[in-house]
């Protein structure tokens, strides 16, 4: 698997984002399960990978939840003045 990078994951659209995030984290939940049941003899910097992929694909859901918040602020402050 590998590794992909921030900017082509910016260009996913939000529901690709949101899916793609629910689909990582099923991905981790099977690899627990994996090495709780002793199924996984190699492969364990998937868990790494998964989480980095995870991570990156949170902040950028997080960075549009603010830049949507910051645009609806400077609505109101423009609409009271």
């Amino acid at each position: 698997m590998a590794l992909s990078k921030a900017k082509e994951l910016r260009e996913l659209s939000d529901d690709e984002l949101s899916a793609e995030i629910a689909n990582i984290k099923r991905e981790l939940f099977d690899l627990r399960f994996q090495q709780a049941t002793r199924q996984m003899e190699t492969g364990f910097h998937q868990f790494k990978h998964a989480r980095r992929k995870l991570a990156q694909l949170m902040t950028i859901e997080r960075e549009r939840q603010l830049s949507v918040g910051e645009a609806g602020a400077d609505a109101v402050v423009s609409s009271e003045q």
